[in-house]
């Protein structure tokens, strides 16, 4: 039976998600900021804005050190991971990486094996698919297509790229041939035998199985299809009530024919608030937190000294006044909010406006 497990509420509407593969984090895209959270507490560790426009897609690096994020703002980045946790709350990490060839949204992100070696897929809307070492950030490929890229995938071998267009072809690269061309463009009557037919519709996701014998497609014809690689044949289709939007293979866990199996740990709830900056009325955020390392303590003062001197500190300034500050303060924060709020109106009204005029097709 389908049940719910936690319902967890998330600032905003969430157009991305993941998770790392070692499960301690989660990744969620709001808007143009990624929101990382810790699993085992469901502390917010860090939000990120180095976007402009909206989040589009997240993923991992198979070792969980990197991840990488895309958006509308045709920008790919590769973030450390460790970098943002050691980063202080009041500093915005920078990423490893930008990638900022596509011209157009990017639209999906695939990682393949080797942690901080691994190579990248980005695929985008300028009909384009790029292949990208993590290590040193350059352009190894790019692959010209005659429709808009939606969805891209790699087997576990790395011999093959997949790519779904909003036509609902999927077009198999092969990554291995000769000779080697870091501009490529993907000729579909030339390529015929590469090229998996079906979808009648865009293709939203795609999947390898583990012995790179199985392709697993979703599209918003609203069917997920079963294809052998080798014969380019549906094996499967299955049917759903609308779009499918993500569709995935993965090793089935030990306990999944369980009938009495069960979470064994509960999931917390998601915090909204930055760990350590959640207001004390909120429930849950009682604590203890170990802070070691660069945080030790000072010898000869203690915590309760260090309380006792911030707090003297505190109320030595006169309460009209401190009073007079805070409304003051009240007022630019929302004349700022404001302002920022108008600007971001205008940025994203400026990017429609230039997709539409790049992709006006020509009279």
């Amino acid at each position: 039976q389908d049940q719910l497990q936690q319902k967890i509420i998330c600032p905003g509407p969430v157009t991305c998600l993941t998770a790392s593969p070692n499960g301690l984090y989660v990744l969620a895209g709001v808007a143009e900021s990624i929101y990382l959270w810790e699993v085992s507490n469901g502390n917010l560790l860090a939000i990120l804005n180095r976007h402009y426009q909206d989040l589009t897609c997240l993923c991992f690096t198979d070792d969980s050190s990197h991840f990488l994020s895309g958006a509308k703002d045709c920008l790919a980045l590769v973030w450390n991971l460790y970098n943002v946790l050691q980063a202080e709350p009041s500093q915005i990490p920078d990423p490893r990486h930008v990638w900022s060839r596509h011209s157009l949204p990017i639209t999906d992100l695939c990682c393949g094996f080797g942690g901080p070696l691994a190579r990248a897929a980005t695929a985008s809307l300028d009909q384009t698919a790029k292949l990208w070492e993590i290590s040193s950030g350059e352009l190894l490929l790019s692959v010209l297509f005659d429709v808009g890229i939606m969805a891209v995938t790699l087997d576990l071998s790395e011999y093959h790229m997949f790519c779904g267009g909003m036509d609902g072809s999927i077009f198999q690269v092969d990554l291995c041939a000769w000779p080697v061309q870091r501009d490529r463009t993907f000729q579909t009557e030339r390529e015929n035998g590469k090229v998996f037919k079906g979808h009648r519709n865009q293709v939203t996701c795609l999947s390898v199985s583990t012995d790179g014998s199985l392709l697993l497609s979703g599209s918003h014809d609203e069917t997920v299809r079963l294809w052998d690689i080798q014969s380019k044949q549906c094996l499967k289709t299955m049917n759903h009530k609308g779009p499918v939007t993500n569709a995935f293979i993965v090793l089935a866990p030990a306990n999944m024919f369980n009938p009495d199996g069960k979470p064994s740990v509960p999931l917390p709830k998601f915090s909204r608030h930055l760990h350590g900056t959640e207001s004390s009325d909120e429930p849950g955020t009682e604590g203890v937190t170990l802070r070691l390392g660069l945080h030790q303590q000072e010898p000869g003062q203690s915590y309760l000294e260090k309380a006792e001197r911030m707090y003297s500190q505190m109320y030595s300034t006169r309460e009209k006044n401190l009073v007079g500050d805070q409304e003051h303060l009240m007022i630019q924060v929302s004349e700022l909010e404001e302002e920022v709020s108008n600007l971001r109106k205008i940025n994203k009204d400026l990017f429609d406006f230039s997709t539409r005029i790049i992709t006006k097709p020509a009279k």
